[in-house]
């Protein structure tokens, strides 16, 4: 059975997937961390490792979730949910290495699973590959979160070449993601990546030193690619929806124009004006392309003198 540490709060409101970005006031809602969910999962005792580094961090409207076969994750309070794939007792804990068993009780953790994933809007999911956790339940989280999720992004963290056995294990987990449905169309539609973090690419920079490095330079990695994939460009384009009502009040068509006001009765009216440019160009406001056209309003001349 799984185990599910710190579900989130019920009544928190997500932006359905078939949102029209031009109806109106919905940019005024959206709220990063609640509507726009951003999650970094790790699955296996290497990934958690990573994560809870990066959870460390306290990245803004990151949220964090660890899961493993082994009991000791439900300790790890630097996440907000903690999974625990295995039975109460601690009697057979962990999978033995044996991803066939990791994978058992990934599928039995399903619903939980579902539960987690349901309703995010991006995806940063990191497995440690060559265990029974990583390796055996590391594809079905995958596919879980491709199913849900609206884009994902995958890193599998591949044990050093002196590891022999479990190097060899996660090159073949590796070939195995390539099958997951939902994940492959997720891919095909450019909606989802897969990256390999390959622990002996790290040899040559690190020398001895990189068992020790290894955790910190991949919490490195994920965090940058948070920063600079996902939260950057979701608050550019939140920030960029509050336009200053004052600025909204002269956005009135797509052609820039002069508008004279009526002038009372009295002497004649002066000579037309002349078109002027517009104050400002025309400018997008980023993934909703919204125009932005403004107006200069001239106020009435005075007649000239008789």
């Amino acid at each position: 059975m799984a185990t599910y540490e710190g579900e989130r709060p019920s009544g928190e409101r997500h932006l359905p997937n078939n949102v029209d970005p031009i109806e109106e006031g919905w940019e005024h809602h959206l709220r990063l961390g609640q509507d726009v969910r951003l999650v970094l999962t790790a699955v296996g005792g290497g990934a958690v490792r990573v994560a809870r580094e990066v959870a460390r961090r306290h990245v803004r409207h990151l949220e964090t979730v660890a899961i493993n076969c082994d009991p000791r994750v439900q300790g790890f309070d630097e996440f907000d949910h903690r999974v625990y794939l295995g039975p109460d007792s601690g009697a057979d804990r962990d999978t033995g290495g044996s991803p066939f068993v990791g994978g058992l009780l990934a599928r039995a953790a399903e619903p939980t699973l579902h539960r987690i994933f349901h309703g995010a809007t991006f995806v940063v999911i990191v497995g440690s590959l060559g265990g029974g956790a990583g390796s055996g339940a590391f594809p079905h989280v995958l596919e879980i979160a491709s199913r849900n999720a609206e884009v994902v992004s995958a890193f599998v963290i591949k044990p050093f070449r002196c590891e022999g056995e479990r190097r060899s294990i996660a090159e073949r987990a590796i070939g195995r993601l390539h099958l997951l449905e939902a994940f492959a169309e997720k891919r095909e539609r450019g909606s989802a990546t897969l990256q390999i973090l390959d622990n002996q690419s790290l040899v040559p920079q690190f020398g001895h030193s990189a068992f020790t490095k290894v955790g910190l330079h991949w919490a490195d990695v994920l965090q940058d690619h948070i920063e600079n994939s996902f939260l950057a460009p979701a608050e550019a384009v939140i920030a960029a929806a509050q336009v200053p009502q004052i600025a909204r009040a002269v956005v009135v068509s797509e052609t820039p124009r002069v508008l004279t006001p009526p002038l009372e009765a009295g002497p004649p009216a002066p000579a037309p004006i002349p078109e002027l440019p517009p104050v400002l160009p025309a400018a997008s406001l980023g993934a909703g392309e919204v125009e932005l056209t403004f107006e200069v309003v001239n106020e009435a001349r005075p007649a000239p003198p008789p």
